[in-house]
């Protein structure tokens, strides 16, 4: 049975350029929340002689990310899924961006835990913005409630950030928190996908010519670069890279961890 994988996000810039990697020797399953989104990048990436299918999900629902995972394990030998679904603080309040960033990966995992193997991966999609979180900013005692209270730290997610003072902030807080989480979660589960001979891990990515990239732009994305090592944003397909290796059975030892790749942001910014 051929090899599968999973991309969420498939669509966008990130995941789609990930899927031209991937799709070079797996079939792939992009998913995104607008069909027509997913119209466009299915036609394109059979243009390119690449096997693949699409799905409509919403990854705040359980039950649709448990059918999109069940229908990969379906088509093939599921090897691997990288997350790249999510909202950046341009995109939505904060409530929103906690529910499908934070909330929205504890579905992906939970689902894909239990189509877990030996040798399969999970590469979940975090950000720099998380690197740049102080610790005592972000609730990490609520975090353990998202696998069990997913109301309660929603709620002290939320509130947390709140606090700030103007519109911006709050989502560009939110967006952070649910970041560092993402980071956490993956750190948190590497022991139960351990048990099966499977990996899970992050990647925090910088700034990257997107449209959701540029689109952060007026929360000061571009302004970081000028204290970068490379001053430049990064492209979709050397992220598309990072990610692809991290999904493939050359990082086999590679998990728990949290792979940055910001062409030298937080680097510039810690001296």
């Amino acid at each position: 049975m051929k090899n599968v994988t999973v991309i969420t996000g498939g669509a966008g810039g990130m995941g789609l350029a990930t899927a031209r990697v991937l799709g070079r020797d797996h079939r792939v399953l992009i998913c995104d929340v607008r069909q027509e989104r997913l119209d466009a990048a299915l036609a394109e990436l059979r243009a390119q002689g690449i096997d693949c299918d699409a799905s409509v999900c919403d990854i705040t629902d359980r039950s649709a990310v448990d059918a999109l995972v069940q229908r990969a394990a379906q088509s093939g030998t599921l090897a691997s899924v990288v997350h790249t679904a999510g909202l950046s603080p341009q995109m939505a309040e904060p409530e929103t961006i906690m529910k499908v960033n934070a909330l929205g990966t504890v579905n992906i995992v939970e689902a894909c835990l239990g189509h877990a193997r030996e040798g399969f991966a999970l590469v979940n999609v975090a950000s720099m913005a998380a690197h740049m979180m102080p610790s005592l900013l972000c609730p990490t005692r609520a975090y353990p409630l998202a696998l069990s209270d997913a109301d309660t730290f929603l709620r002290r997610a939320v509130r947390r950030a709140n606090l700030m003072p103007k519109a911006l902030y709050r989502r560009g807080m939110a967006y952070g928190i649910s970041k560092h989480f993402v980071i956490w979660l993956s750190r948190h589960s590497a022991a139960r996908f351990g048990e099966k001979g499977a990996r899970v891990l992050s990647v925090s990515p910088g700034s990257f010519d997107t449209e959701m990239g540029r689109l952060e732009e007026k929360s000061g994305s571009a302004e970081m670069l000028r204290t970068a090592a490379l001053k430049r944003f990064g492209t979709p397909a050397e992220i598309a890279e990072v990610l692809a290796f991290c999904a493939s059975s050359k990082a086999g030892y590679l998990t728990g961890t949290d792979i940055l790749c910001d062409g030298g942001v937080i680097a510039g910014r810690r001296g």
